[in-house]
Order: C-alpha cells, then structure tokens, then sequence
C-alpha cells in the first residue's frame, strides 16, 4: 500500500493553490454577494490549462483523471471557494471530459473535447426531475423516435449552470418506466446544444432563488418538442444507464472533494478566531469546549479525505467504486457541516455578522448533506447493496 500523491496530483495541487493565492476571502465574499460568477479565477485556471485537466492529451487535455480533479476540487474549495461553489466551477467542464471521453462517439469527441481543454465550452448535466427527486429511474422527461430524429419533451429542476452552458447532457426516458424491465433499462443520454436550443424556442429555464452558492444560477429547465438527432445521443439507446453510473459516482466524488475543501476553510477560520479571541483572560481556543470538537473536526476531515482519493483511485482504474463514493461522499458532507457548525459556535454571535464568512460556509456546508443525493439515500445503498439489508422500497 502506497499512500503517497502521484507527482501528477501534487503538481496539480501547487498549480491550482498557486493561482488561487492571489485571491482573499473577501474576493469570495463579493462573488457571492453580488451573485458574479468568479470570471478572474475562470479565466486564469483556463489559461493554465486546469480546466482541461480530464480532457485526453490528443484532443489537447492534461490526460489525467478522476483524482487530479478531486485534488484540484479541493484544492480551490480550500482557498476560499468553498463547497457549492468550487463543486460548480470544477464540474462545469470536468464532468462534459469525463463523460465524453469514456462514452463519446468520435464525432462529439474530435468536436468538443479541444474546446473543454481550452476553457472555451462549458457543459451543464441535467437529470433531477419536479416529481421524481432522488429516484433518479422515474424520470419521465421523454425522447420520441420519429423517423431520425427524437423529439423531447419534460421538465428538469436544480440544473446548475445552464446560462453558460453550451452543451448539456440531458438524460431522457426512451421507454416509460413503468415499461422498462429491467427498471435501469430505457434511459438515453442526449447531447443539447444550449445556445441553438433556446433560440429556437425549444429549451427554456428560470433560475431558483437560493439561500447560498450563488455565484453561479440553478434552474427550473423546460423542454417542448425539441428535437434531436440520432447523433446526439451519448453512448446506447436505451443503455444511457452506463453512461449515468459513470456520472454519479464523479459527482459524488467530486462534491465530496468540494465540502472537504469547505470543511478546510470554516475549520481554518474557527481555529484563526479562536486564537485571537480573549475572553476571560485567555484566548477561548484555549478551552477544551472549543478545542476538542475543532480536533474531532480535524480527524474527520483526515479520515474523509482518505476515502476521496481511494474512490477516485479506483474510478480511474475503472474498477467498482460506487461503495467508496457513497462513503466519501457521506463522510465529506458531514464533516463540512460539523466544521461549519463549530466555526459557528467559535465565533459566537459574530458569526451572524458579514464581515465574517460562516454564514456562506454554513450555507455552503449544507447543501452537501442533501445535494445532489441525501445522506439517506447514501445510507440505504450502504444498507442494501453493503449489508445486504432488506430494501425498504
């Protein structure tokens, strides 16, 4: 057992902290406040190339895989980004690479991936549906076979990104659900040019007002009769359920990557206050109510980041990882709110005032816990597929 970053990791790692120096807490701050998405920040990971970090090296990417961008996910959350936030930038063109490279026709890949290298495309993943949340199989957006083409019609919500998105994988039911048997079959992938979608009037999406990680908009999205050829499907028809598990267990990973860098930042502020703080004579860090659970924070995020890298160490090996994903996933997003919470309670009721960022980092932190699966739903496959417990549904 070697537990040691391949060189490749740690260059990453530098690469990314070096360019994310150069950017405070308060840079961060106005971003949310002013719901600007960080275009500086943008801008120079595009130009250094880390934005293209998934993309194979002939299309003109750094070759590297699934933990590269979780080092580099975690990596910017801990700068300051933290946890919503660093989850989006890292996605937006991490997720269109890996998906591509892994099931792309030749076409889409010899089209789209030089352009996700250089930071000039973007890519949003639409699959949460109104009425069917978590369970992911009842999605009833639908996509028609009508002689060459597919004509798709639904409703998607919680679609980060799409503003700037030229391209969204958007997954749509080729067979009904009720019909599919077994019930992961009839799922079907599409690739939807954003840009042309709207402008025919065909794709439309109303952002949700929300309570944090606004620099960039999530979205109520609107399909009506738009139509898609046969080229535009990524992978099989009616196989897109391949395609989905090589994207949920990235995104777990990922954004477990992102609360951990979160987790970074609140733990850093707690121990900062604490230190400077005099209350009674002495710094209050000094007393074993604040120390202990900031110590007990310390070991979580130790612990968690443990099983990040093995999940996306086997991920790249394409060898099973959808057990370690779930648990990284579940012990990330809970050791961002912990450390939230106590960075909270370090602060006392300075913590409501915004000169300090615990409000954005509690806010940040519990997304992670619901999105984009609950800690219940991680728990019952844990249960399920691990234990071997009866399912409850």
């Amino acid at each position: 057992m070697d537990f040691t970053l391949p060189e490749s990791a740690r260059e990453v790692r530098r690469g990314v902290a070096a360019i994310c120096a150069r950017y405070d807490m308060a840079y961060w701050q106005r971003c949310e406040e002013q719901k600007r998405w960080p275009e500086e920040v943008w801008a120079e990971l595009a130009k250094g190339g880390w934005l293209g970090l998934a993309v194979p090296e002939e299309y003109g990417g750094g070759g590297q895989g699934l933990l590269e961008l979780t080092v580099a996910t975690e990596t910017l959350a801990a700068s300051g980004a933290a946890g919503g936030s660093a989850f989006t930038y890292v996605l937006t063109p991490g997720f269109g690479a890996l998906t591509l490279a892994r099931h792309g026709s030749a076409a889409q890949k010899a089209e789209l991936l030089p352009r996700l290298a250089a930071g000039e495309l973007e890519t949003c993943f639409a699959l949460t549906e109104p009425d069917a949340g978590s369970n992911s199989l009842a999605i009833s957006t639908s996509a028609r076979r009508d002689g060459d083409e597919y004509v798709v019609n639904g409703q998607k919500i919680w679609i980060t990104g799409v503003q700037r998105a030229a391209r969204m994988l958007l997954v749509t039911r080729t067979i009904p659900a009720a019909e599919a048997r077994p019930r992961t079959s009839g799922l079907t992938v599409f690739l939807v040019d954003v840009p042309q979608a709207v402008a025919q009037g065909r794709l439309s999406y109303r952002p949700i007002p929300k309570m944090g990680a606004n620099t960039t908009p999530s979205n109520m999205v609107f399909i009506d009769d738009l139509r898609l050829r046969a080229t535009d499907v990524v992978g099989e028809v009616d196989q897109g359920a391949l395609v989905l598990w090589d994207v949920l267990n990235p995104e777990r990973i990922l954004l477990g990557a992102s609360a951990l860098g979160g987790a970074e930042v609140a733990l850093r502020a707690a121990v900062a206050y604490a230190k400077e703080r005099e209350v009674f004579g002495r710094p209050i860090g000094a007393n074993q109510a604040i120390a202990f659970p900031l110590a007990q924070v310390k070991a979580k995020i130790e612990l968690a980041r443990l099983m990040l890298y093995k999940a996306a160490w086997l991920f790249d090996r394409r060898e099973p990882c959808a057990t370690e994903a779930n648990i990284a996933k579940l012990t990330a997003s809970q050791a961002a709110w912990e450390a939230a919470d106590h960075a909270f309670q370090t602060h006392g009721g300075m913590a409501y005032s915004l000169e300090y960022p615990i409000a954005r980092l509690l806010a940040d932190a519990r997304v992670g816990r619901v999105a984009p699966v609950t800690e219940e739903l991680l728990l019952n496959y844990l249960a399920t597929q691990v234990l071997g417990l009866p399912r409850s549904f």
